[in-house]
């Protein structure tokens, strides 16, 4: 089963669930506020995706500029960025679509539609 997981409050999760329903695809809605993906989950998602640990930050968050993780990263290992994006969901870059075929970080339409058109 598909997995949305997003902030109802985030444009760009808005503009993914509207990409999502004129595409007619089935999902479950987690918000990621309330149900932040765990360090486990963290792990499967970066390797699913073959994306950099460093994508799953949420750069543009108040809480990643407020707390200026964009220079304390250098220096953190990748355990302690797992446990960082893990402890709190606006931390964590969105929306995540995690479906069979792999994980999508952010929406970036092309890549939506090439892994789900």
């Amino acid at each position: 089963m598909n997995t949305f997981i997003c902030y109802d409050r985030c444009s760009t999760c808005k503009k993914a669930e509207k990409w999502l329903i004129a595409h007619d695809i089935a999902y479950t809605k987690r918000p990621i506020k309330e149900d932040n993906p765990t360090v486990e989950e963290l792990k499967d998602f970066k390797e699913r995706s073959g994306l950099p640990l460093k994508r799953f930050f949420n750069t543009s968050g108040a809480l990643y500029r407020s707390q200026n993780i964009k220079d304390k990263l250098k220096d953190m290992s990748e355990e302690e960025q797992f446990a960082l994006l893990a402890s709190d969901g606006m931390m964590v870059k969105r929306p995540i679509f995690v479906t069979d075929q792999g994980v999508l970080v952010g929406f970036k339409e092309a890549e939506w539609e090439e892994m789900l058109g």
